[in-house]
Parts: structure tokens; sequence; C-alpha cells
């Protein structure tokens, strides 16, 4: 039986709850229905469907929203992350042309979208760890073998952190304005004197999550987007001819529950621009037989010279820097042309270096007969014939070059 006191307490906590939902209405029901209207324009045929991943982050059980595209296809599967504030809903406009001949998978985050919000560790490295150890549980659920992995902003981030985890999985890594990349400057306050009342305000704002304003804003979220935001908007009206595609009701209804991915993403940066372990010093750590596609807006706030330094880095490495003229930060919409070019070259170049490994494979000598070679090769009479069969057998024993192309 309830004490007085804790029908108090029920009751109080219940009523800030009801408050709270009239002042923020969302649900995962509204965000359901906003991604459906949204996917609704997408003509490839596609399955959704929650991916369990067990008790990963928190010690509670995780799902992953998934959508697949195109699974019967043979070729090199393409998986998409999205960046932060963000779903798979995002990567309409490029669905289509992903998965006109080959599997396609996106997913929400764990503590994104319609994907569990499990709370993640205040740590920055832990925090990483546990979202790049998800994406790796849902592909074994999923039991892909290698893929091409594209990610954008922060989804690019932890592309490159599971690249590196996990080398055997990635055929190409292709980064699309990737946050987290450079390291924060130390004269950052030099280069961009500050106004002292903006750093005042921006010291109060620190310990919040960064999409916080669309929270505090509850009913007029969407009309915040759509005010602060308009060229995010308008970039989604090519979808339909009368241009009424809800964008903004679903980005609010992607953020404006409890946050614990955000969160995540809090603990790893370094305010707003930067990451507390910036990528740029852990590239050297990426197997160099791994393909890096790395394309940037023109117009982005994300700097794109680690493209160019990580280019020198990987020397003997496919290194293929892209920057788009136009282009902001969602470059994936802004020029979704071009961009959807870019990926499918990076995607091919997959399909090949599978292709020549695969045939490399069959074609290589086991162990005894490569001896029985070379004891021809050494008894051919003459310099001419035994350099001809040496010729033959370095072809089955050395893999090819990646190219280095420069923009």
């Amino acid at each position: 039986m309830k004490t007085a006191e804790t029908e108090a307490d029920c009751q109080e906590t219940e009523g800030w709850l009801r408050s709270w939902l009239k002042w923020c209405p969302t649900s995962m029901s509204l965000l359901a229905a906003a991604e459906k209207q949204i996917l609704a324009y997408v003509r490839t045929p596609f399955l959704n469907k929650y991916v369990n991943i067990g008790p990963i982050v928190g010690g509670e059980e995780c799902k992953i929203w998934t959508l697949a595209m195109n699974e019967t296809s043979k070729k090199t599967p393409l998986v998409l992350l999205h960046g932060l504030g963000s779903g798979i809903a995002l990567w309409s406009l490029n669905f289509d042309s992903f998965a006109h001949a080959r599997p396609v998978y996106a997913f929400d985050f764990l503590g994104f979208g319609r994907s569990s919000r499990p709370g993640f560790s205040s740590d920055a490295l832990e925090a990483e760890r546990e979202l790049v150890a998800s994406i790796e549980e849902w592909r074994k659920e999923m039991k892909l073998d290698n893929f091409v992995l594209l990610g954008h902003s922060m989804g690019g981030f932890l592309a490159t952190s599971y690249a590196i985890r996990y080398p055997e999985r990635v055929s190409h890594l292709i980064l699309a304005d990737p946050w987290g990349f450079p390291e924060k400057p130390a004269d950052l306050s030099q280069r961009y004197p500050i106004p002292l009342w903006v750093k005042a305000i921006a010291y109060v704002l620190q310990p919040l999550n960064p999409l916080w304003g669309i929270r505090v804003a509850g009913p007029m979220g969407p009309k915040l987007i759509e005010k602060v935001r308009p060229d995010l908007v308008n970039k989604f009206s090519s979808l339909t001819e009368n241009g009424d595609v809800k964008i903004a009701d679903y980005i609010f209804h992607c953020n404006a529950q409890n946050p614990t991915g955000e969160a995540a993403f809090h603990s790893m940066m370094s305010s707003f621009g930067w990451a507390k372990f910036p990528m740029s010093k852990r590239i050297p750590e990426l197997r160099k037989e791994i393909g890096l596609t790395m394309i940037y807006g023109s117009r982005s706030w994300v700097d794109h010279s680690p493209g160019n330094i990580i280019q020198q880095m990987r020397t003997g490495s496919y290194v293929n820097v892209q920057i788009i003229q136009g282009a902001g930060h969602h470059v994936y919409a802004d020029k979704k042309d071009n961009f959807n070019e870019i990926v499918l070259k990076a995607c091919e170049k997959a399909d090949e270096d599978r292709q020549f490994k695969d045939e490399g494979e069959k074609r290589t000598p086991n162990v005894e007969n490569h001896e029985v070679l070379q004891s021809a090769v050494a008894s051919y009479p003459t310099h001419k014939s035994k350099d001809k069969v040496e010729s033959k057998l370095s072809t089955h024993s050395t893999s090819e070059s990646n190219q280095v192309i420069q923009d």
C-alpha cells in the first residue's frame, strides 16, 4: 500500500511528465510517422526492422533501427552512418542511386533516431568505444562480412574508429565532411577574437548538450528548425513536386526525445568543432590496404585540410580527396548528384579490389606446389627461361598498389 508521501511523489512525477510532454510533444510513434512520410518518396523497395544487439551499452537490451535495400545483389554492400542529430531518413536523396546495383544498409546509431537510447559513459574514449562496439554487434547480427563504410560528420569519425578497430570488415572507407579530425588550435582565441560576453554565455552553456535549444523550444521546435536552417529544409523539397516534405518535423522528433546519443557526442567533443581525441592523430593506425575517399563541401564549416595531410601521410595507399564546390556541411544533400557519383566510384573501386583479391587467392599456389615450381626455376638452363617463370610466380603473390588520386 502506498503511503501519502509516496502517492504525492508519484503524482508530482506524473504531473511533471505530462507537463513536459505537453510542452515538448514527441513520441516514437510521431517520429515513425515523420520518417515514413519522407521514406515514402524513395522508389527502391526497402525493408525496415529492429536488430537486437543485446546489452552492449548500459547493461540493457539495445535495438538498432535498420533499413536494408537490394540485399540479393552480390556486389560489395554499402553501409551508411549518419551524423549528429540525424537519422536514416536524411539519406533519402541518395538511397535510389546507391541501391541501384548493390546492397545498401543504413541504421540509426544507438541514442539517436528510432534506436534504443541507453545511457553512455561520460568518458570520451569509453563512449566512442561503446558506439563502435554497437556497430560491430549490428554487423554480426546482419551477417555482413565485408563492406564499404560511409560516414557523415560524427558518423565519419566513428566510421574511422571502427575501421581502425575492425580493419578486416571494411573494404573502403568514405568520409563525408567528417567531424573530429583536426586538432583544436592552441591559439584559437587569438585567431578568432571573441567578445567577453560571448565567452561568458558559452561557459554557462558548456554543460548542456549541443541541441538543447530544440527541446527547450518545445512545440515551436519544428518552426525553430525551419527558421534557423531553411537551407536544410529546402534541400529535401526536391523529393516531391510540391516540396511538402516535413524534414523539420523529422529532425525535431529525432532530437526532442531522451538525448543519450547526443550526450555521448558531448563527452567526445572539446567544444563543438573539435574532438577530445582527434582522429588525425590516429589515422596512421588505419590499415594501409583500406582505400579512403574523403568528400568535403567547399562552403562547410568543417576544416578540410586534414584530407590533404592524410593523403600525404598514406603514401602507397589509395586516397581520394574531393571538394565539391558550392556544397556545405550536408554535402550529401547540397550536391547530391556529385556526391552520389563519387560514392559509387569508391564502391566500384571496392568491387575491383575484392575481385582482384578473390582471383589472387584462387591462383596463389600452395606451399608444396610453390616449392616444386621454385625447384623447376632452379633447374632451368638459361637466365631468360628462369626470369620468365619467376615473372609468372610473382603475378600470383603480389597485390595491386593503390593509386593516390589528388583533387
